[in-house]
């Protein structure tokens, strides 16, 4: 979609949302942001997640802003009956709607349902400005209070991303999106030492795809077009593998409930055993992969968080770097067996233990748990 499209979307969805209840709606269709809050997304993000972003006028920004309003925004035309919906998916949702609809519609409604709600965004010093037709603030507590956004996602330079994080904590969003890559990890420890002395908000990343749930909320650099909406929960340390996992998914006919790219650093918000235990409640997610990796402990903390929940949702699995020598990083900065610890071997072992099925080739795992889903009557 061009700059000036997503501008015009975003135009008008702003002056339908300025005034939610105008006389050519129907009151059954009106939307208004006073209202009650919704209640809390099963597993981080919903279709009522309201998302600013952090560095929204930049390139990373502005292209991946552009991105979530081409997935999410949804045009719905009364022609009298019944209603014609346009989804946008990976078309200009502006395409697609048979030209006498236009002159026989009774009113346009604009709902941001595929990306949340794409409220605007922040650049310091660019307050009170206008970009992609959301407008901007200085700082996040402005935009928070004038647009009653609950997330963030973060398309901030290295150098400048902690304190974005932490600009975001401090205003107490519910999640905050850190997708910016190369954060020095000092910065990060002191992060992690300030998010663990809250608990109002979750920090998912830094250096991560970002989180969706296919049809109602996109967050990040993920391909929105190979979601499926459906049964499996993901969870992974790896962007790429994450979108292997997805695409094999959606291939086989399951779809994803909600799909979480935790990132591959050593200091970051969200991990394993965090969005394992929300899938286990999720009465959506029938199925859970994880896709982990070489380093540290988070793999065998989710495999006894496994064993200990007695689940009967299957479980795959699939471990990258079973041939990396010990000392040597491979890829992500916390990708490293030290100390005879965290080698890809172990983590497959404790997970087996745990009633987990691991797959050797990530190439697997979409058939795999279909067949397991097979296996307990799941699918037909």
């Amino acid at each position: 979609m061009s700059r000036q499209a997503s501008k015009l979307i975003g135009s008008i969805a702003s002056k339908i949302f300025a005034n939610p209840t105008t006389s050519s709606r129907p009151p059954s269709l009106s939307r208004s942001f006073n209202a009650a809050a919704s209640p809390s997304p099963a597993v981080f993000v919903d279709k009522n997640t309201r998302v600013i972003c952090q560095g929204i006028t930049g390139k990373n920004g502005t292209f991946h802003t552009e991105q979530a309003i081409e997935y999410g925004t949804k045009m719905v035309l009364r022609v009298g009956h019944p209603f014609v919906q346009c989804l946008g998916g990976k078309r200009n949702p502006l395409m697609g709607i048979p030209l006498e609809a236009w002159g026989r519609a009774n009113w346009l409604l604009c709902d941001w349902v595929g990306s949340g709600s794409a409220v605007g965004g922040v650049t310091p010093k660019k307050g009170g400005t206008e970009h992609l037709g959301l407008p901007v603030f200085n700082t996040v507590s402005e935009a928070k209070a004038e647009t009653k956004a609950n997330a963030s996602a973060i398309y901030v330079p290295p150098p400048f991303a902690a304190a974005a994080i932490m600009e975001a904590v401090e205003a107490e969003l519910d999640l905050v999106v850190c997708i910016t890559e190369g954060i020095p990890q000092h910065d990060m420890v002191r992060v992690k030492a300030a998010l663990n002395k809250q608990s109002k908000t979750r920090l998912i990343g830094p250096n991560c795809p970002g989180i969706i749930k296919p049809g109602e909320c996109k967050i990040g650099i993920m391909p929105g077009y190979i979601h499926k909406p459906g049964r499996v929960g993901i969870v992974s340390r790896s962007g790429t593998l994450t979108y292997e996992a997805v695409f094999q998914t959606t291939a086989v006919g399951l779809g994803q409930s909600t799909c979480v790219g935790i990132g591959g650093d050593p200091f970051n918000g969200t991990n394993f055993v965090d969005c394992i235990s929300k899938f286990l409640e999720d009465s959506q997610t029938e199925g859970i992969v994880l896709i982990g990796e070489i380093g540290g402990t988070a793999e065998e903390d989710a495999a006894a968080l496994i064993q200990e929940s007695k689940t009967e949702k299957p479980v795959v699995a699939f471990i990258a770097g079973l041939t990396a020598p010990p000392g040597r990083r491979m890829g992500h900065a916390g990708a490293i067996v030290s100390g005879g610890k965290g080698t890809a071997q172990d983590k497959i072992k404790i997970l087996r233990e745990a009633g987990v099925t691991v797959v050797e080739s990530p190439a697997k795992i979409g058939v795999a748990m279909l067949e397991v889903f097979k296996q307990r009557g799941l699918v037909h």
